[in-house]
């Protein structure tokens, strides 16, 4: 297919989605790879670049959650708005930040989670699941029915071999054919652009698969400094190296084209 017949194709799948809201999967792929704070980042990003935000929390209440970090208590979860126990209103927090927190804890309405569509209620702006993984490393319904997913990997040899096992996983697992991927942490950005060759080039070669790039953060050390603060480096020091990453790949993402619909697979 050329550049103008997927662009094409794009377009028409955008007119004809029943809301504007696009869903975000963000997911680590190797311990310490920085999917929260990837998720968290992205999200006060497209905050002040206007966007409305929700981000549903999978991780919620563990340490390092989007809500133990911004030290914030949601009332209710995800499941409660889905079977209208509470309205959005009453269950998620806006942190100080402006993006709406809702926990979305796996398996929260009897392992139906598939049937959850936060597009119903968010209706406008982004979604964002910081996607957790169950104990068989496998993704909730929820997140397999993202329009994007965006793993997340450090720029290490051991992190790209666990990436590309994890990547291998998750295309056997729920038969994914595209996937998107940020190279967190990344020393420089020849680097970092030569991980994203490579490994977009093995899953296409091996896997069949479309792994894009889609940029790279910089390694910045104020990024501790920012969680000490219970807040994003976004939010905390805005100039600094990886904040202008993070706002620049949240700039971009109205440009990605939407993933092809696939079939959902079980979550047992």
């Amino acid at each position: 297919m050329n550049k103008l017949v997927a662009d094409q194709a794009d377009g028409l799948r955008r007119m004809l989605a029943p809301t504007h809201a696009r869903v975000v999967a963000v997911a680590g792929l190797g311990q310490g790879a920085g999917s929260t704070t990837a998720a968290m980042n992205l999200g006060v990003a497209l905050t002040l670049q206007g966007r409305n935000v929700l981000l549903l929390d999978e991780h919620c209440p563990t340490v390092g959650s989007a809500c133990e970090v911004w030290d914030i208590d949601p009332l209710g979860n995800l499941a409660d708005v889905a079977s209208q126990r509470l309205t959005l209103d009453g269950a998620e927090v806006k942190a100080a930040c402006g993006v709406h927190v809702l926990p979305a804890p796996h398996g929260a309405v009897n392992g139906a989670d598939g049937e959850i569509d936060p597009r119903k209620f968010w209706h406008d702006g982004v979604v964002i699941v910081d996607a957790a993984f169950d104990a068989e490393g496998r993704l909730s319904a929820l997140a397999q029915g993202a329009d994007d997913l965006l793993l997340v990997l450090q720029p290490h040899p051991a992190s790209i071999t666990a990436a590309y096992a994890g990547i291998k996983r998750l295309h056997h697992a729920h038969g994914l054919k595209q996937m998107r991927f940020l190279v967190n942490g990344a020393a420089d950005a020849v680097a970092a652009r030569q991980i994203m060759s490579n490994l977009a080039h093995a899953a296409s070669r091996y896997l069949a698969l479309l792994l894009q790039p889609a940029g790279w953060v910089r390694f910045d050390p104020l990024v501790a400094d920012a969680w000490r603060l219970k807040k994003t480096i976004v939010e905390a020091f805005p100039a600094s190296h990886a904040a202008v990453d993070f706002r620049r790949i949240a700039g971009e993402m109205d440009r990605w084209p939407w993933r092809t619909a696939e079939p959902l697979q079980a979550v047992a």
